[in-house]
């Protein structure tokens, strides 16, 4: 069985010595000593790996199955929701008003890794959950509140986002689901929706749909489009479970991979919703959802990853294969172990780059959001500017690090009984759902790039040369990691400033190269989260304090970033500024 062990001392490393989040004034935070943490992340590292874990590859050969209208979920992962619900883990960060822990955001996306990197399929029951009630505490009426967020926050009742319809996925203002008005005040949904991960399973009590349909006077296109609230059974005024609502699941969907999660077609048959937020204008109402389900997705995205390399890095070290070229390192055995050769060397060094560069950016994107939710003005918008980078970049590159873990085993990888086939497989979908990837890039360049006047991605730019001249009389840091972060940098303006003069022009230009600034973006953030690892880390030595060994190592890692992966940012902006005629050069007869 595949291996993992939560990563405590670099998560720590990032919420004291980087973030130092006990100290940053917001609230609650100045409970967050070294101490408390250690202990949230400990707990849920055992959970994880005594429960979690050993479920992963059951969920995987399993699978859920539809029987009699009802979906079963493979064994033992009820048993573990429920030890999930009676921890407190799926209410950490929620509204103490509805039975949340109150603690900050950043805390809820450090558990999570923890739980996606043992079982992404499972941890999607209570992610999805966690996403309606945010869209509910949002945007929802104090009743609606009251009636659904308590048992969301516990998870007695769990949560889903019904978008993606037979013909029409990114592009919603094609839907045909209907709503029909009530003398009531409520509405009756009719249609069909696809892909909706945690559908329906027999872990909780209720499952309430948030689903996107169209009233009369709406209009067309996503202007028309409204969001409500269908439970899968309809709740008493008591608020105990009434008759069954008009939702049914028509089939689950034959995946690629995370089996363990029912991904179901959705039929609304007259089903009886309410009204979430303003009518016509759900779209607001769902990106409160979709957004922080992008956040969710980037961390998938390296969590499954993490997962992949512990198990590449053990089995380097244990697989004897050939000699090292400057002579034997186990002159004992009948060969050295993989992770004497450069090669393999340099493959999991591009994977532990990554992901420890990927676990500060998401680290950083949540404590944006806590200042965000704190009423900063300034995060809230440079968390909207970076979602699609964290979404996009950070899935593009854990896929492409769970393929590499794989290749460390050689064919071993490709064989079901290690595991590695599993973590690739489910890795894959990170990078389709919640907006494709390239979608994320088109938001990046054609929305948040431009939004107030280019605000944030110009705020992003001052924010790295302040750090720069901050930190520029360090010459033990200085050419490894702040002259190439001034680079990228200025490869990155250098693209936003050719969309600026191209662009307008001739909108194919910044759309053609709308991937590449993505990812040209994500290097560049990258680069600077490596370079404000290696500050604290460079201190904590000078100070002496902190493990020397795991700071060395710390910086080492990140002069490899600095060294071989930041250099790409070069690359995108050449292809960038090649325009789009390269691209469109060819009729689509050609093809």
């Amino acid at each position: 069985m595949p291996i993992y062990e939560a990563p405590l001392r670099d998560m720590q490393f990032i919420l004291h010595d980087v973030l130092d989040i006990k100290n940053t004034g917001l609230p609650g935070h100045d409970e967050l000593d070294r101490d408390f943490t250690e202990a949230v992340l400990d707990a849920a590292g055992k959970l994880a790996t005594e429960m979690l874990l050993p479920l992963n590859r059951v969920g995987d050969k399993q699978g859920c199955v539809l029987e009699n209208g009802i979906v079963r979920t493979p064994d033992g992962f009820k048993g573990a929701f429920d030890a999930l619900r009676e921890g407190g883990w799926t209410a950490l960060d929620c509204d103490p008003e509805f039975g949340g822990q109150g603690m900050p955001y950043l805390m809820g996306l450090a558990t999570g890794e923890i739980f996606v990197s043992a079982n992404m399929a499972f941890n999607m029951y209570q992610g999805l959950t966690h996403g309606a009630y945010s869209a509910i505490h949002t945007h929802g009426t104090d009743a609606q509140k009251q009636t659904w967020l308590p048992k969301m926050v516990s998870c007695e009742w769990t949560g889903t986002m019904n978008l993606t319809e037979p013909h029409c996925g990114t592009d919603l203002g094609m839907l045909r689901t209907k709503a029909e008005p009530q003398e009531d005040g409520s509405y009756r949904i009719t249609g069909q929706k696809i892909f909706i991960s945690a559908g329906d399973h027999d872990m909780a009590e209720n499952v309430i749909h948030l689903v996107l349909a169209k009233a009369p006077g709406g209009g067309e296109g996503t202007k028309g489009i409204s969001l409500f609230i269908v439970p899968k059974f309809l709740v008493n005024e008591d608020g105990s479970l009434g008759e069954r609502n008009g939702v049914s699941v028509g089939s689950l969907e034959d995946k690629m991979g995370i089996h363990g999660n029912a991904t179901c077609v959705m039929n609304f048959d007259g089903a009886q919703g309410w009204l979430l937020g303003d009518l016509h204008k759900g779209m607001r109402a769902m990106f409160t959802m979709m957004n922080e389900a992008r956040l969710g997705v980037g961390l998938q995205g390296y969590a499954v990853a993490e997962a992949a390399y512990q198990n590449a890095v053990a089995y380097a070290k244990d697989r004897l294969q050939g000699r090292a070229v400057t002579g034997a390192e186990n002159p004992g055995g009948p060969a050295d172990p993989l992770i004497v050769h450069p090669d393999i060397r340099r493959n999991l060094m591009d994977q532990k780059s990554f992901l420890e560069g990927a676990r500060m950016l998401a680290f950083w994107g949540a404590h944006q959001i806590d200042r965000a939710h704190a009423g900063e003005a300034e995060a809230d918008g440079m968390i909207s500017l970076l979602t699609p980078v964290i979404k996009g970049f950070l899935t593009d590159k854990g896929f492409e690090t769970t393929v590499n873990a794989q290749q460390v085993f050689g064919g071993h990888g490709y064989i079901e009984e290690w595991g590695m086939s599993q973590f690739v497989r489910d890795a894959r979908i990170t990078m389709i759902y919640e907006g494709a990837n390239g979608i994320q890039a088109l938001d990046l360049v054609g929305r948040k790039l431009a939004a107030d006047g280019g605000k944030y991605v110009m705020a992003f730019f001052d924010e790295i040369k302040s750090f720069i001249k901050t930190h520029e009389g360090d010459e033990t840091l200085k050419q490894d990691f702040l002259e190439p972060l001034k680079a990228a940098s200025k490869d990155l303006q250098a693209a936003a400033m050719y969309f600026m003069q191209h662009g307008m022009k001739n909108p194919n230009n910044a759309l053609a190269g709308s991937y590449d600034f993505m990812h040209l973006f994500g290097h560049t953030v990258l680069g600077f989260m490596w370079t404000r690892m290696a500050v604290a880390a460079q201190a904590a030595l000078q100070g002496g304090s902190g493990d020397a060994d795991f700071l060395n190592t710390k910086l080492v890692t990140g002069r490899y970033y600095m060294q071989r992966q930041l250099p790409m940012t070069a690359t995108h902006l050449a292809r960038i500024e090649s325009g789009a005629d390269p691209v469109m050069a060819l009729d689509a007869a050609q093809f």
